[in-house]
C-alpha cells in the first residue's frame, strides 16, 4: 500500500511540472504579443471626455474626442494582463507553482498599493484611474505594467527565449521604418484612402479621421519613436556583438541599422542621447569577447554607417543633425543655409522700424504701460527644465501620495508668465517628459521610493551581468542593455503603453532568466 501512495505522489508531482511548463509557455506567448504586436496597433477610436475643468481651451475641455494610438493598445494590454494573471494564479494555486523569493516582490507590491491609494485620494479620480484619453496612462495601465513585470520574472523560459523576442520585434521595426521613411520624405500614409479605411474599422458611423492627423509611426509622438528605437538599436546591436553565429550577427546589425535610421528620422535628441550613454557598455562587451577583432569591426562598421545616415538625412532636414551629433557639439549646424547679408540687413531695418513705431506709441500713451513679457523661446531641454520645476512645485502641496497618475494637464500652471520664455508661447503641458518626475507627481514620495527600489534592485542584477560578461555568458546580456536604455531615455521621455508595456515585460523576462541562471549556479 505504501508503494501505491509513493507512485501516486510521484505521478502528481510529475504532472504538476508538465502543467507548469505548459502554462509558462502560454504566458510567454502572451508576453511576446505584448512586446511585438501591441506597439503596432493603430486604430481610431472615439471617446466621451469629461473634463474636471470648465474652460474654453479645447485640449482641457469636455466633449467627444478621437484617438489613433492609445485606446486599443490599452485594451490589448488589459486583456493580455488579465489572461496572464489567470494562468499564473492557476499555476500557483492548482499546479504547485512557486514565486521566486526576492526583495523585488515587496517593492512591486508596495508600489501597486501606493498607486491604488494615490488614485483613491486623487483630486481627479476618474482621470487618475484611466489616464488622459490620448495617453491612457493612469493607474490601470501602471498596474498592468507591474503585473506583467512580476509574472514575467516568475516563470521559466526556453533556451531560445532571446531569439523569440527578437523575432517578435521584426514586424514592429520594419513597419515603422516604412511608415516614418514615407513621412520623412513628405508623404503621410494617413492621407491614403486605404489606410484611413483600415484604421477606421471600429469607428462609429459618421465619425472620420480629422484633418491634421499625421502618421509618423505606430507610436504616439516623435519623442516616443526616438526613445523606443534607441532601445531597439541597442538591443540588436548588443546581440550582433554577443552572438556567435555569423548569420545572426549580420541580421542583427541590419535590424540595428534600420532602427537607428528610424531614431534619426524621429528627430528627438533623447534617443541619440541614450545611444551615446550606452556606447561604453557596448565597447566593454567587445573588449570582453573572445573574438575582439570581429566584434570591434562590427562596432566600427555600425558607427561609420550611422555617421553616413546622419549626413544624408541632414541634407534632407538639418534638424536631424541638431537632434543627434549636433546635440553634443557647440557649433553651428553645417547643414543649415546661412541667411544672406541682404536679407539680414532688411530684417534689421524692419526690427528698427518696428521698435521706432513702438517708441512713438509709448510716447503718445505714457499713461498706459503694458507688462513686459518674456521673449517667446524654448527653455533648456526644449522647455523640459521649466516643466520639471513647475511640476515639482506642485508636488510640494501633495508630497506623500501625489495627484494621481496622468493628471498633470489639469494641474499644471499653463498661463504662468514664465511659460512664454520657456515653452515658446503658452503651451498646454499634458506630461512631464520624465518618467521619474511623472511618478513623484502622480504617486508622491512614497510611490517614487517604491519605484526607485524596483529600479535599483533590477539594476544590481543588470550591471553585475554586464560586468562579468564573457562569450560563454547567456545572451540575456542584450536584454540587460535594453533595460538600461529604457531607464536612461526615461529621463527625457514619458511612459507610453507602446513603450512601457513591452519594456516592463522585457525587464521581467530578463530578471526571470537571470534568477534561473543564478539558481543553477548555486
Amino acid at each position: 500500500m505504501s508503494k501505491f501512495y509513493e507512485k501516486v505522489t510521484y505521478r502528481d508531482v510529475e504532472e504538476d511540472i508538465k502543467s507548469q511548463k505548459s502554462v509558462d509557455k502560454w504566458i510567454f506567448r502572451l508576453l511576446l504579443i505584448a512586446i511585438g504586436f501591441m506597439p503596432l496597433i493603430v486604430m481610431a477610436s472615439v471617446i466621451e471626455v469629461q473634463s474636471p475643468l470648465i474652460t474654453n481651451i479645447e485640449t482641457l475641455s469636455s466633449g467627444v474626442k478621437g484617438d489613433l494610438f492609445t485606446q486599443y493598445k490599452a485594451l490589448v494590454l488589459l486583456v493580455i494582463t488579465f489572461l496572464a494573471s489567470l494562468l499564473f494564479l492557476a499555476k500557483i494555486l492548482f499546479m504547485n507553482g512557486e514565486i521566486r523569493k526576492t526583495k523585488l516582490n515587496y517593492a512591486v507590491g508596495a508600489f501597486a498599493v501606493v498607486i491604488v491609494l494615490s488614485t483613491v485620494f486623487s483630486p481627479n479620480i476618474s482621470i487618475a484611474l484611466h489616464g488622459q484619453f490620448s495617453r491612457a496612462d493612469g493607474a490601470i495601465s501602471w498596474i498592468c505594467y507591474l503585473a506583467l513585470f512580476f509574472i514575467a520574472m516568475n516563470i521559466e523560459y526556453p533556451k531560445n527565449v532571446i531569439n523569440k523576442i527578437l523575432y517578435s520585434l521584426y514586424p514592429f521595426i520594419i513597419i515603422n521604418f516604412f511608415v516614418i521613411t514615407v513621412n520623412f520624405y513628405g508623404k503621410d500614409l494617413l492621407q491614403n484612402t486605404w489606410v484611413q479605411k483600415f484604421v477606421s474599422v471600429f469607428l462609429p458611423d459618421g465619425a472620420t479621421i480629422s484633418e491634421g492627423s499625421e502618421l509618423i509611426g505606430t507610436l504616439n509622438q516623435w519623442n516616443y519613436m526616438s526613445g523606443m528605437f534607441s532601445i531597439m538599436t541597442l538591443l540588436f546591436l548588443a546581440c550582433a556583438i554577443i552572438d556567435n553565429s555569423n548569420v545572426k550577427r549580420f541580421i542583427n546589425i541590419v535590424i540595428a541599422l534600420i532602427s537607428m535610421v528610424i531614431m534619426l528620422m524621429a528627430m528627438s535628441a533623447n534617443g541619440f542621447f541614450t545611444f551615446v550613454c550606452i556606447t561604453p557598455l557596448l565597447i566593454w562587451l567587445a573588449i570582453k569577447s573572445q573574438n575582439k577583432k570581429k566584434t570591434f569591426l562590427i562596432i566600427v562598421i555600425f558607427y561609420s554607417m550611422t555617421a553616413c545616415f546622419v549626413h544624408f538625412l541632414s541634407l534632407k532636414d538639418p534638424k536631424v543633425w541638431d537632434e543627434s551629433i549636433g546635440f553634443f557639439l557647440p557649433i553651428n549646424n553645417p547643414y543649415e543655409i546661412e541667411e544672406s547679408v541682404e536679407t539680414s540687413i532688411e530684417n534689421m531695418n524692419l526690427e528698427i522700424f518696428s521698435l521706432w513705431n513702438i517708441d512713438k506709441a509709448s510716447a503718445a500713451k505714457e499713461a498706459f504701460e503694458l507688462p513686459v513679457l518674456p521673449e517667446a523661446k524654448w527653455g533648456p531641454g526644449t522647455g523640459r527644465i521649466y516643466i520639471w520645476e513647475k511640476t515639482l512645485e506642485l508636488v510640494q502641496d501633495r508630497p506623500f501620495l501625489g495627484y494621481g497618475l496622468d493628471t498633470l494637464v489639469y494641474q499644471f500652471p499653463h498661463n504662468h508668465i514664465d511659460a512664454r520664455g520657456n515653452l515658446n508661447e503658452v503651451t498646454i503641458v499634458d506630461k512631464p517628459h520624465n518618467i521619474y518626475v511623472g511618478v513623484i507627481y502622480g504617486t508622491g514620495i512614497l510611490g517614487l521610493i517604491a519605484f526607485l527600489v524596483i529600479i535599483l534592485i533590477s539594476l544590481k542584477s543588470t550591471i553585475r551581468e554586464i560586468l562579468k560578461f564573457n562569450m560563454s555568458s547567456n545572451i540575456v546580456v542584450a536584454l540587460c542593455i535594453a533595460w538600461l536604455a529604457f531607464l536612461i531615455q526615461a529621463l527625457f521621455n514619458d511612459t507610453s503603453i507602446g513603450i512601457t508595456g513591452p519594456l516592463f515585460a522585457i525587464g521581467g523576462i530578463m530578471l526571470g532568466v537571470l534568477y534561473k541562471k543564478n539558481e543553477m549556479t548555486v
